[in-house]
C-alpha cells in the first residue's frame, strides 16, 4: 500500500495537485483544532465544520484527549499560540470513539501476541511507565473532552486570553453538541 500512495505522489506532484492547497503556514481563522484520528473524521469533520485548507492547525491523536499536561499536543497547542497566532481551541472528541472502553491489559495481551516481548514491557515499567494508565482509554466519552478543556484552559503556560471550548461530534452527521 506503501508504494501505491508513493506512486500516487509523485503523479501529484508532477501534474501540480498542490497548487489548490497553497497557504501559509499561520492558520486564517486562528483556531486549533484538537480530535481525534478516527478515519470517519478524516472528511467528515472539516466538510462539516466549514474550514478549509490553511483554516485551522488540526491536532490529532487517538482519543483526541490530552492525557498529560506536557505531552506533544500540548505542546502543539504553545506552538499553536504563541508562534503561530491561535487564540481560539476547540477540543472535539465523537461518538463511537474507539478509545473510550480500551482496555489497557487488552492492549498489553495484544502486544504480546504480536511479539513484544515481557522484557520490553517490564524495562517501560522500570523505568517508571504506567502501562494500565499510559494505555487506558475513557468510559465517558464528553468527560473526557471536559478534562481535556480543563487541562489547557489551566495550564500553567496557556494564555489567559485563549478561549477553549469542548464538543462532541457525532461520527455520522456531523453535528456537534458542546459539552
Amino acid at each position: 500500500m506503501i508504494d501505491e500512495i508513493l506512486k500516487y505522489n509523485r503523479e501529484f506532484v508532477e501534474r501540480e495537485g498542490y497548487k489548490a492547497y497553497a497557504t501559509s503556514k499561520y492558520p486564517d481563522k486562528r483556531i486549533a483544532i484538537v480530535t481525534c484520528m478516527d478515519t470517519r473524521l478524516v472528511e467528515l469533520l472539516p466538510a462539516a465544520l466549514g474550514i478549509r485548507n490553511g483554516d485551522v492547525k488540526m491536532i490529532k491523536n487517538a482519543g483526541g484527549t490530552i492525557t498529560n499536561p506536557f505531552d506533544s499536543t500540548m505542546r502543539s497547542l504553545l506552538v499553536a499560540v504563541y508562534e503561530l497566532g491561535v487564540n481560539e481551541i476547540m477540543v472535539i472528541g465523537h461518538t463511537g470513539c474507539g478509545v473510550q472502553g480500551m482496555n489497557a491489559a487488552e492492549m498489553l495481551h495484544l502486544m504480546r501476541e504480536r511479539g513484544i516481548d515481557e522484557e520490553h514491557i517490564s524495562l517501560m515499567r522500570h523505568c517508571g511507565i504506567d502501562l494500565d494508565s499510559w494505555l487506558h482509554g475513557f468510559d465517558d466519552g464528553e468527560k473526557a473532552v471536559t478534562e481535556t478543556v480543563d487541562l489547557i484552559r489551566n495550564h500553567p503556560l496557556m494564555a489567559r486570553d485563549v478561549r477553549v471550548a469542548g464538543y462532541i461530534m457525532d461520527s455520522t452527521t456531523g453535528l456537534l453538541s458542546r459539552v
